[in-house]
């Protein structure tokens, strides 16, 4: 609970009842809207000032979604009342955008966060000489580690990787929690790798930076390989080249792939080194987490780095045959930012490389 919470849920019911009061004593329909709009201003006004004041811009969205979903209804059931006689349709109306945005505040917060997705992408490729899956964990960013978070390394097992990529971003907790964490998010590693047998590789996310590398503590004894700068590694089926975070936030980034005969993988957290000259098959990341909240047929509402909207989620088509998978991650930002997700589930992502079949290799 951020310390601004209360301050601005206590100023809203404020504006709340202000704003119900003066619908009563108003009869013209126009002014009764221009009350309604003022409110869902001030609503605005107020959350944005008072984060900025003492949070960021994580804490102005927190407050803002407060505004919206909870303050939002109760001014709608109040305007429904003061229109119950006179103005029964528009009753109705208020009532009915008064379930919606319940019903929305329902899946954002307790639906959609722990309802995981399990995509699926496939990328053909004559430098594949046999099936290889990759399976993508992205913004694990727990909190806590709970059924959720055991059941989405559970996926992880059922997919049977051949590889495994972790993008970043693992523990978003304060220290004295983030050690516990620490631990228990190392057992179930220990277990995860022990039941898949395969290699996995893990990159610093954002969230991890620290001048000590103590992010990499997580995976000791695991298996998992833990790289906070950029090396490469050869594998039977694939190259992979893992980024440092100051990597992947470098736009004008140039990676060089020695053996351009062989599929080459280049992962990072933040996507911004997809607009550099990576020269690698497939780019992996996370970082955006899809917006967390998406518009339909907008799509995020934010994208959190400087890249083009498009590129925020899903597998996309760079210059050269190169693709470009970001993850939408397995959690959701904690700390300030509201924790919730809209339009936008959770991603376990898997990559199934393949050689081409005889048909395709004779029309090429």
């Amino acid at each position: 609970m951020t310390p601004v919470i209360l301050p601005y849920n206590l100023a809203m019911l404020i504006v709340d009842g202000a704003a119900i009061w003066l619908l009563r004593r108003q009869k013209w329909l126009l002014t009764q809207l221009a009350i309604l709009a003022t409110a869902g201003f001030l609503a605005a006004a107020i959350g944005i000032s008072l984060a900025l004041r003492y949070e960021d811009l994580f804490g102005a969205a927190r407050l803002c979604s407060f505004g919206v979903l909870l303050h939002g209804p109760l001014m709608l059931v109040g305007a429904a009342a003061v229109w119950r006689r006179e103005r029964r349709w528009m009753a109705a109306a208020a009532m009915l955008s008064a379930l919606g945005l319940v019903i929305a505040a329902a899946d954002a917060f307790l639906i959609e966060p722990h309802w995981l997705d399990v995509t699926h992408y496939r990328i053909v490729s004559a430098k594949v000489r046999r099936p290889v899956r990759i399976v993508v964990v992205a913004d694990f960013q727990a909190d806590d580690i709970g059924s959720y978070e055991r059941d989405v390394l559970e996926r992880v097992v059922a997919e049977k990787p051949n590889l495994i990529l972790f993008a970043g971003d693992y523990i978003q907790a304060p220290w004295p929690e983030y050690e516990t964490l620490q631990a228990k998010l190392r057992e179930l590693l220990i277990r995860l790798h022990a039941a898949c047998d395969a290699p996995a590789f893990a990159v610093e996310g954002n969230i991890d930076y620290d001048d000590s590398d103590s992010w990499r503590a997580i995976f000791e004894g695991t298996g998992i390989t833990a790289v906070s700068r950029r090396q490469s590694f050869e594998l039977p089926d694939v190259d992979i080249t893992c980024l440092s975070l100051w990597d992947s936030l470098t736009p004008s980034l140039m990676v060089s792939n020695p053996r351009p005969e062989r599929f080459h993988i280049a992962v990072g957290h933040v996507p911004m080194f997809a607009r550099g000259n990576v020269d690698a098959d497939l780019l992996v990341a996370g970082h955006t987490h899809a917006g967390q909240v998406q518009v339909p047929g907008f799509g995020p509402v934010v994208v959190n780095c400087r890249i083009p909207r498009r590129w925020a989620t899903g597998l996309n088509d760079l210059s050269g045959g190169r693709k470009l998978l970001v993850s939408r991650g397995t959690g959701m930002e904690r700390g300030y930012a509201p924790p919730m997700r809209f339009f936008c589930r959770p991603e376990l992502a898997v990559i199934d490389l393949a050689p081409p079949d005889k048909k395709e290799g004779d029309r090429q």
